[in-house]
Order: structure tokens, then C-alpha cells, then sequence
């Protein structure tokens, strides 16, 4: 699920310039070739962070002008990425990186203090819900390969990772651009936000709430969109909205807090999903 760097609580939580290199899992290093001669692996030390960093400033800064602190130039990075496991996509082994998720256990949500959708919305009704946890964040596939087949594989990868680790709920913001015919404005997220509220919105005990509301108000939410192809994804597979969006001015987008179950996943897509499990060479960290 893709969520914005730079508000206002993630810019106090910045990663340092000059983070040492460190391995991130152990072992041989291990491909596994998906859909299309697609590959997959999980990030195994900082310089292959590094690509998917550099693939999401490509995006986010390039193509949708977010403001981005400047950690390291030409890089998206915040201090969750240390603490967080990366999926990479390739079209071949040693190619560049095309498409990421990064991936935030409970484990490691312990170790940091908080998931990166907490510096957004207040997940007090969650609690009970995080020892089983995944936060999912920074999805980015690359302009050239958008056409599904990139998401399908980081969706399998990431679902045989949850099944053999006992995690069976994902969490995260999932980003609605604010720009629209050329014009910032919030009349699209919240023209989504009122589709979704009457077809989507999770029970109550599961809502939660963004501490920088999109005053949806205040915006026109009749016009007649589609939510962005990430979120109409999701919501086939099951997903829930768990509230009204957040706004990040800084990244020109309004949040959406979305959670899927794996065991309430939409029946008409459960066979496909769980037979699409993708097994590669996992991180060593506990979760």
C-alpha cells in the first residue's frame, strides 16, 4: 500500500545521511522467476535498499512533485526503512529495479515504535490486531511495466511471506493524487471517499482517524471517478477502508487507511491468490 513521505511527524523521524551498510538477511542470495520472466527477491543489504529508494524518488518526486527531504540525493528515505523488509522486482536477475514494496512486521513496528500509518492516523481501535500486522508501504512499479503484472508478483511474494510467518493482516495508506485536470485540489480523493464510504467502510471497531483530515467538507465529492488502480486492487481482493482520508500537503495526496484479512479475502479471488504464492529466500529477522 503506497503512502507519502513528508508530513509533518515523518520529516522529525529522518533517517541519517550516511547509514552504515548492513546485511539484511543471510544466506545465498536467491531469485525466483515469476510472471512474464519476472524476478523477485527480498532487499538483502543497503546498497539494494538503495534501488528501491531510488526508484521511488523516480516516482514520487519525479512524476508526482512530492517535496522529499533530501537524505541522500536522488533517494526517498525515511528512518522506517531501516526496520522495514524490500521486495524487489527485475525483469532479469542483475537488471534494474522496476517495481518495490517495503514490508513493516510487528516485530520490527515494536522496534521502531510505531508503523508508519500511526504518524497519520490514530490506530487506537487496532490494537489488538497488531501482533498479526503487516504494515505495507512505498509500492512503486516503474512507468514502463504498468501493466499488473509487476503488482502480481510483489502480491504473491508478499503472501507466501505472511503465510509462513503466521501474519495474516495487511495494513497501509493507499495515495490519491490531489492534482486533477491541472488543478491541486481534493475534489477527487473526496469524491473516492464518498464512493467507498457507502461500499467499503470497515465495522466500527476498526475505524481509525486521520490527524490531518482532508476537509472533505469543504470539497466538491460528486464527481464521477474511479479510485486509482492500486486502491481498485485492493478493494477486489477484500480490502477495507477503516476511515475519511488524511492530507499530505507536502506529497500532494490524500491517505486512505486500508486493511485487507487474509481469511476474509474475496472468494472468487482466494484460489488464485494462495495457488500464485511466490517462495523466495526470506529475510532472517524475527516476526
Amino acid at each position: 500500500m503506497n503512502e507519502p513521505l513528508a508530513s509533518p511527524m515523518a520529516r522529525l523521524l529522518m533517517a541519517p545521511q550516511t547509514p552504515a551498510l548492513r546485511p539484511i538477511a543471510s544466506g545465498s542470495p536467491k531469485t525466483t522467476e515469476a510472471r512474464g520472466g519476472l524476478t523477485v527477491t527480498w532487499a538483502r543489504h543497503q546498497d539494494e535498499v538503495r534501488l528501491a529508494q531510488r526508484l521511488r524518488f523516480e516516482v514520487f518526486a519525479g512524476e508526482m512533485g512530492a517535496r522529499l527531504p533530501v537524505t541522500v540525493p536522488g533517494h526517498d528515505i525515511d528512518l522506517f526503512d531501516d526496520f522495514c523488509e524490500h521486495l524487489l522486482v527485475r525483469e532479469c536477475a542483475d537488471g534494474p529495479v522496476i517495481g518495490t514494496y517495503r514490508v513493516l512486521t510487528p516485530a520490527q513496528a515494536k522496534r521502531v515504535g510505531r508503523t508508519y500509518s500511526d504518524t497519520e492516523f490514530d490506530l487506537t481501535r487496532l490494537r489488538a490486531l497488531r501482533p498479526r500486522m503487516v504494515e505495507l508501504g512505498r509500492s512503486c512499479v516503474h512507468p514502463d511495466h504498468r501493466h499488473g503484472g509487476v503488482i502480481m508478483v510483489l502480491w504473491g511474494a508478499l503472501a507466501g511471506f505472511m503465510e509462513r510467518n503466521g501474519l495474516d493482516i495487511m495494513m497501509g495508506c493507499a495515495s490519491i493524487p490531489m492534482l486533477h485536470n491541472g488543478v491541486l485540489s481534493g475534489d477527487v480523493a473526496a469524491s473516492v471517499w464518498r464512493q467507498l464510504r457507502d461500499t467499503h467502510l470497515a465495522p466500527i471497531q476498526d475505524r481509525v482517524f486521520p490527524r490531518l483530515a482532508l476537509p472533505v467538507e469543504q470539497l466538491d465529492d460528486q464527481l464521477d471517478v474511479e479510485p486509482p488502480a492500486l486502491i481498485r486492487g485492493y478493494l477486489r481482493l477484500g480490502a477495507k477502508v477503516l476511515g475519511p482520508p488524511a492530507w499530505d500537503p507536502d506529497f500532494n495526496t490524500a491517505d486512505l487507511p486500508l486493511l485487507m484479512r487474509l481469511d476474509e479475502l474475496a472468494p472468487r479471488f482466494r484460489r488464485h491468490f494462495l495457488l500464485s504464492l511466490i517462495h523466495i529466500s526470506e529475510p532472517t529477522r524475527p516476526y
